[in-house]
């Protein structure tokens, strides 16, 4: 019996990208002598849902095409369960897909390497039934995300890049209450990062040195600076070389609370879920082609 996959498309991603993606993956994989179920939601309510009726119905493999939103979405569907994750990159930012170095602009090649693949694991990290395979933003960066999706115009990055300016004329840092493995810490921060993988929003290296097979999340706090100060950071998280600034403060730990008032976190790029939240390392919880 040929093994089966369910193709996952987003063909809205990157700009439209993530249709050609599918066009140029389906025939590899077909090739391949996979039975195909091709597979494409409205909306995100609908892709969830239809990924969750293929891993019920036990296909080998669920195969996303698109950004990290949509391997977010494939994740909530295999995460626990025997079914393996595959993805072909079609999106903006692609972290996982260069977390497990896959070709980020070769549909047709990111289709190979999933049939080529042997699976292996990887962590997730997990608060209540949610799992996120990159960072959670919890600070200036979340705010700069949600006043982003409000906004009609522009579109793409240069949105993001008007939002930043806009929240950082009012930004003052936060008051948080942090619970890193049991113990308590209060401190005022600009941002709290809690990454099971070292980076995220298109390379963005916030949490430099996370592993995603060490079964621990990095939880990283950039202490209150000046706004200029943080602009002048922000192309240093490209490569990772902020973590020699004396406000950058990293933890280790299995599992973290985060609370502050006021802030909707993100994880892998999409809205997660009002502070407080608790985030626990979920080790091996992901089976990944790649």
């Amino acid at each position: 019996m040929p093994r089966e996959i369910a193709l996952l498309t987003n063909p809205t991603s990157g700009k439209g990208r993530g249709a050609a993606a599918r066009a140029a993956a389906l025939p590899r994989l077909r090739d391949a002598g996979f039975v195909v179920r091709d597979l494409a939601g409205a909306d995100a309510d609908e892709s969830l849902d239809l990924a969750r009726a293929a891993v019920a119905d036990g296909v080998w493999a669920l195969v996303v095409c698109g950004g990290d939103g949509m391997v977010h979405l494939g994740v909530q569907a295999v995460a626990g369960t025997g079914t393996h994750l595959g993805i072909i990159p079609a999106g903006t930012g692609n972290d996982v897909a260069r977390y497990v170095d896959l070709p980020r602009k070769d549909p047709g090649a990111a289709a190979d390497r999933v049939v080529a693949s042997t699976p292996r694991r990887l962590d997730l990290a997990r608060s209540g039934s949610r799992w996120f395979v990159t960072v959670l933003a919890a600070g200036f960066d979340a705010i700069v995300n949600e006043r982003a999706n409000a906004m009609t115009w522009p579109k793409g990055q240069m949105r993001y890049n008007l939002a930043t300016l806009a929240e950082l004329r009012t930004f003052e840092p936060l008051p948080y209450t942090l619970e890193l493995d049991g113990e308590t810490r209060q401190l005022d921060a600009m941002l709290v990062a809690v990454g099971n993988g070292p980076s995220f929003g298109g390379g963005l290296r916030i949490t430099e040195g996370a592993l995603l097979d060490d079964g621990m999340l990095d939880v990283v706090v950039i202490k209150p600076m000046s706004k200029m100060g943080l602009v002048r950071t922000y192309p240093k998280l490209f490569k990772g070389t902020h973590v020699t600034h004396p406000q950058y403060e990293h933890h280790r730990v299995r599992s973290v609370t985060v609370a502050a008032p006021g802030i909707v976190a993100y994880a892998d790029g999409e809205r997660f879920g009002p502070l407080p939240l608790t985030v626990e390392s979920d080790p091996g919880a992901l089976s990944i082609l790649a």
